[in-house]
């Protein structure tokens, strides 16, 4: 018996079903990226800040050392430069904490942002889909022999509504029980069409 996969419905659903999950996922990467983006523009003043403070801590150091070697009074001018020029590291210390501050808010954001749809990929579609698949491969097999059809064909009679098994036999049930291979075969492919496969010797 040779096994294709079912382009309906079963199957189309699934292929439907992994197309908005890949879409879905998508999505929710490119929002915690441009999350991202948009939280790390908060960092722009601490670069501004760090800039200007460390530039000007160095133009205060420099004109501090050019005072400090006037004679007899250099050394009580440079005070006040080094003064500045400490206040002015401090803002540029200041500018970088923001940076480090923002970028860790960025990160912590678009992680969160993604706890919640990567969650339910992880725990709600993916174990439904490795079911499936373990359920498919499984019938699959059975499906290559002839006791494996039979059981499928027990699955059919106990699982697929009444009016799909009549349209098979109006007596379905005592022409399985004969062993009927007619029989047999369409209430097992009518339980690999139920997982999405399709069958036929």
């Amino acid at each position: 018996m040779k096994i294709y996969a079912d382009r309906f419905p079963v199957a189309l659903r699934q292929f439907l079903t992994d197309l908005l999950v890949v879409a879905w996922v998508y999505a929710a990467i490119r929002f915690a990226m441009w999350l991202y983006d948009l939280v790390e523009k908060l960092a722009v003043p601490g670069r501004k800040l760090e800039g200007a403070g460390g530039g000007l801590a160095d133009n205060l150091a420099e004109a501090g050392g050019k005072v400090g070697r006037v004679p007899l009074v250099g050394d009580e001018l440079t005070g006040p430069f080094t003064k500045a020029a400490d206040a002015a590291r401090a803002v540029a210390e200041a500018g970088r904490d923001q940076q480090d501050l923002v970028g860790q808010l960025a990160w912590a954001l678009s992680i969160a942002v993604l706890v919640f749809p990567l969650g339910l990929v992880l725990f709600g579609w993916l174990p439904l889909r490795l079911r499936w698949m373990r359920r498919a491969a499984s019938a699959k097999a059975l499906a290559a022999g002839p006791a494996g059809r039979d059981l499928l064909a027990l699955r059919a009679l106990t699982s697929q509504p009444l009016r799909r098994l009549t349209r098979i036999d109006p007596d379905v049930a005592q022409a399985w029980r004969r062993g009927d291979d007619a029989t047999v075969d369409a209430l097992a492919a009518l339980e690999l069409r139920r997982l999405g496969l399709r069958g036929g010797r």
